[in-house]
C-alpha cells in the first residue's frame, strides 16, 4: 500500500482550505465569579473564575479557582488529562496515593485515569488554574 503524502491528503481532504474561525472572546474574570463548595467532595468553600463559559464552542475549560483555609478538590479519578497551576498559596496534591507540595509558580500534570486532587494547606488562600480539554465542543 502506498503511503499517502501531504500534498495527497491536502487535496483529498481540503487541507489547507480556509476555515473561518469564531471571533475571538475577550473575557474579564471579575464578570464570571461564582461563590460555592470546592468541587468533588464539597470540602471548604472556592471562589470559582468560570472563564471559559463565555466561549461558545470551546474544546477546553479554563478556570481560576481559588480556595480557601481548608478546603480540598476532593479525590476523584479524571475522565481527562488535567493541569493545576499555583498563582499564588500552597497546596497538596495527589495523585494516585502519592502527594507532592506544590507552591507559587509549579503544575500538577494529571492523566486521565488517575484518582486525583488538592488541598489548601497555610494561612494563605491557594489560587489555582485549572484547564483540561472538553469530550464536545461547548454549547
Amino acid at each position: 500500500m502506498k503511503k499517502l503524502t501531504f500534498a495527497c491528503a491536502a487535496a483529498l481532504f481540503g487541507a489547507g482550505a480556509a476555515m473561518a474561525a469564531p471571533p475571538m472572546v475577550v473575557v474579564n474574570e471579575k464578570d464570571w465569579i461564582k461563590q460555592e463548595p470546592a468541587p468533588h467532595g464539597a470540602i471548604g468553600m472556592s471562589t470559582a473564575y468560570r472563564i471559559s463559559d463565555a466561549a461558545p464552542g470551546r474544546t477546553m475549560e479554563f478556570r481560576k479557582r481559588v480556595l480557601r483555609k481548608g478546603s480540598a478538590i476532593g479525590q476523584h479519578v479524571m475522565g481527562h488529562d488535567e493541569i493545576y497551576y499555583v498563582l499564588s498559596g500552597t497546596g497538596e496534591v495527589t495523585s494516585d496515593g502519592v502527594t507532592k507540595t506544590v507552591t507559587t509558580g509549579m503544575a500538577a500534570y494529571l492523566y486521565n485515569g488517575s484518582n486525583s486532587g488538592i488541598v489548601q494547606k497555610g494561612d494563605e488562600p491557594l489560587t489555582l488554574i485549572i484547564s483540561y480539554p472538553l469530550p464536545a465542543p461547548a454549547k
